[in-house]
């Protein structure tokens, strides 16, 4: 049973990072709002926010808090990303039930999609993208996770229910519109109208 179809999963966490949930609905949305309380508080109370390294242990250590509860089924675990202003470079970070934190590389995805979704990635993703293009390779990951999963939601064009879409950049975090996610999920879904399976990956890269 679909128990919300416009449930939002991707969260502004501050001015530079964003947190991602998979699992429980509810106790992923507490996990999220008690991150994004914890690193307003730490702000407040040092004058500066913390760095992405910190920001990335804290949730390590709020999933960490829910382990009892993930030991009777009701698992939840975020994707943390962020521009690192120290290192001058975009960071992704994936957690486990344990509250286990691993840095990932170029992309990543969680949730029961996920396998397709990465696949997908691997094949059309590579480096220096721009947004607009990677905004577009994660549209085609997102359709390709819900085309082979069924819990996994694509792009409803018919309720005009489109995939929150965030970019977070020297300029910070940017939720993209209804309009401008909407825009992304009509041209995939006509490109896949006309071809299923999608964009081909070239076989080789032009040096």
């Amino acid at each position: 049973m679909i128990a919300q179809r416009d449930i939002e999963k991707v969260f502004r966490s501050d001015d530079y990072s964003c947190v991602g949930i998979a699992g429980v609905a509810g106790i992923g949305l507490e996990l999220v709002r008690l991150f994004q309380l914890e690193l307003e508080h730490y702000e407040k109370l040092e004058g500066r926010t913390l760095s992405l390294e910190g920001k990335a242990n804290r949730l390590s250590a709020f999933v960490r808090g829910n382990l009892a509860a993930a030991m009777q089924g009701l698992v939840v675990v975020p994707l943390f990303a962020g521009y690192d202003e120290e290192a001058q470079q975009g960071r992704i970070f994936s957690y486990d039930v344990a509250g286990g934190r691993y840095e990932e590389h170029k992309f990543h995805a969680i949730g029961s999609g996920s396998v397709f979704a990465r696949g997908s990635l691997k094949k059309l993703y590579t480096d220096g993208m721009s947004t607009d293009d990677a905004v577009t390779v994660c549209m085609h990951a997102l359709y390709d996770a819900a085309d082979d999963d069924s819990a996994t939601g694509g792009p409803d064009l018919t309720r005009r229910i489109f995939p929150v879409v965030a970019t977070v950049t020297t300029d910070g975090f940017r939720r993209l519109t209804e309009e401008e996610a909407g825009g992304y999920a009509q041209a995939v879904v006509d490109e896949r109208m006309r071809s299923p399976a999608g964009p081909n990956a070239p076989l080789r890269q032009d040096s």
